[in-house]
């Protein structure tokens, strides 16, 4: 198919826990059709001439390979947090690659995707190093949690009455390592899955030596930053819901078709958002527009083609 390109360049968030549809569809094959039926959105995006970047959440899948690592660790190796995001970008890239592949052969689109793996700066005196506060891993009893403080080195806290949990740092993305060969297989028509569960967190010592970090980066925020560097048409995070709410869940709720950096951050400040749900997108939003984005569009993965048309979402203008 020949496919007309009008030249834009989307980056496109996908959240890690679109690929977990329930909890009785967790494995492995699950995991790819859902990633199968979220890259046919996709690839309707590229039927509408656009380049894409795809990103991605990976939490649960993270929390996954910290399960076996933790019940295996009796026989093997523990493996450390960032190559366990290391380890989730090659697995969803792989389902992303394979998916995409298989609807460019249905088709006629002649296209390829690529993963990247990807390492993302962050600096080592980010106050959340000192007060780490994101919850990953399973729970504990608080007996298990302090010994594992004692004996591991963790950052323990309780969680919402629920048992107590390992907290890792959650600190500023501030370079894409891989902005360059990115930029460049953007350049050559690939349609790239880039930055991963928010990166591989990476520091710099101070003879400018890259080195592994036990943390979370938020993933909307290093996408944010990864679509201002490559300097992306549109950015779009793709969520469960058609469109950003005001008073969302309550009898007066009220959907945003289009607003401004202005009006959302006016939003932001009126408390509308929850902190883990959409208040990190708007400001990842936020983010992008403050560096010179001129386009942001939230909405869910099947409105994907028709937001970029105008036709669905949340669309957010400088």
């Amino acid at each position: 198919m020949n496919i007309p390109r009008n030249g834009k360049v989307a980056v496109v968030a996908v959240g890690g826990n679109s690929l977990i549809q329930d909890e009785k569809r967790q494995s492995v094959g699950d995991q790819y059709q859902a990633a199968a039926n979220t890259m046919v959105h996709i690839a309707d995006m590229i039927i509408e001439g656009y380049n894409v970047v795809i990103t991605h959440g990976n939490g649960p899948q993270v929390g996954f390979i910290l399960l076996r690592s933790e019940l295996s660790r009796n026989h093997l190796h523990t493996v450390p947090l960032d190559s366990c995001v290391a380890d989730t970008q090659g697995a969803i890239g792989y389902n992303f690659q394979m998916a995409l592949s298989n609807e460019f052969k249905k088709r006629g689109i002649d296209r390829q995707a690529v993963t990247v793996v990807t390492q993302v700066l962050v600096d080592k005196n980010d106050p959340s190093f000192q007060k780490p506060s994101k919850p990953i891993g399973k729970f504990y009893t608080e007996a298990e949690a302090k010994e594992r403080q004692a004996k591991d080195g963790w950052d323990i806290m309780e969680d919402a009455g629920r048992g107590w949990r390992r907290v890792v740092a959650s600190p500023l993305p501030i370079e894409i390592v891989e902005e360059k060969a990115i930029k460049s297989l953007v350049d050559n028509n690939f349609i790239v899955v880039a930055v991963g569960g928010g990166g591989v967190p990476v520091i710099r010592d101070e003879k400018g030596v890259l080195k592994g970090s036990s943390a979370v980066i938020d993933k909307d925020y290093a996408s944010a930053l990864l679509a201002g560097r490559i300097k992306a048409d549109v950015f779009v995070i793709s969520t469960a819901v058609e469109k950003v709410y005001l008073n969302f869940g309550k009898p007066d709720q009220k959907a945003l078709d289009k607003v401004t950096a202005a009006e959302l951050t006016k939003y932001v400040a009126e408390g509308h958002f929850k902190p883990g749900s959409m208040l990190p997108k708007c400001k990842a939003v936020l983010n992008f527009l403050r560096e010179g984005g001129k386009h942001a569009i939230i909405t869910n993965p099947e409105n994907l083609a028709r937001a970029v048309r105008g036709e669905a979402g949340t669309h957010i203008f400088p």
